[in-house]
């Protein structure tokens, strides 16, 4: 499929998103893959649903290229709190290209770059953790050789065409007010509800979310009225994270 027909078949289907799904609108043929190698990319991992989404930017916005089922992951829905629990970690991450792991004993792997500066505020520890192959996990998110090779190689050579980080958001499940309302009695409800804004923001915008920790909770930059350009930072849980004065850091 050439450039113009890819365009062309986003044009259609944009005006009815309920009718066309991301994977409709990035066919999956190995002529339309190949144009997309080098494109930024983004990774979104739902724990529930056992998935990790990748996704390359076309034009103004971030279409899905691929699931891949998730092999494996440890320790069940909620955050990683230290070293030890056999969790795999939930959050917004952002990684460089001295994250990437070629030679790792798990095939190849991808360092998720636990702990954040929000783990870090919680007191979380631990180290390591990855999206690797070999399909064997004690915390990590463990794929399948195959699918490590594709998702490595995306992240890869957008690294090499000049994105200087990819971002990769973990959540539990997807974030929609009914799988809220049926976790409403976790004791990791209010973690998840700083989340549910980074969601939301992906699914009306289809642009990664920018992500900031101030007084140890995430903090979404939200677009000023008639731009999407994320240009003001507002709390994801309520109240207000800059009361105390401390400084704002960007997920990174």
């Amino acid at each position: 499929m050439s450039k113009i027909a890819l365009l062309f078949a986003m044009l259609f289907c944009m005006p009815t998103i309920t009718a066309c799904s991301a994977s409709e609108l990035v066919p999956e043929s190995p002529a339309v893959k190949q144009q997309l190698l080098g494109s930024p990319v983004y990774i979104q991992i739902f724990k529930e649903e056992r998935v990790l989404e990748l996704y390359a930017k076309m034009g103004n916005e971030f279409r899905l290229v691929k699931s891949f089922p998730i092999c494996k992951f440890s320790g069940g829905l909620g955050p990683k709190r230290m070293a030890g629990d056999f969790k795999s970690p939930e959050g917004f991450y952002s990684v460089d290209v001295r994250h990437l792991k070629p030679d790792s004993k798990y095939y190849r792997a991808i360092n998720i770059g636990f702990p954040n500066d929000y783990d870090r505020a919680q007191g979380y520890s631990g180290a390591y953790l990855m999206i690797h192959g070999e399909c064997k996990s004690i915390g990590c998110y463990a794929m399948t050789n195959d699918y490590m090779d594709e998702i490595y190689r995306y992240v890869e050579t957008a690294f090499a065409f000049g994105q200087a980080r990819v971002n990769i958001s973990i959540y539990p499940f997807r974030m929609t007010d009914q799988n809220l309302q049926r976790y409403r009695t976790s004791t990791n409800i209010g973690f998840w509800r700083q989340l549910k804004p980074g969601y939301d923001y992906f699914v009306k915008n289809h642009q990664p979310p920018t992500v900031a920790v101030a007084n140890g909770q995430y903090v979404l930059a939200q677009p000023m009225m008639g731009s999407n350009k994320p240009t003001q930072f507002a709390s994801t849980a309520g109240g207000d994270p800059f009361a105390q004065g401390k400084p704002l850091t960007v997920i990174k």
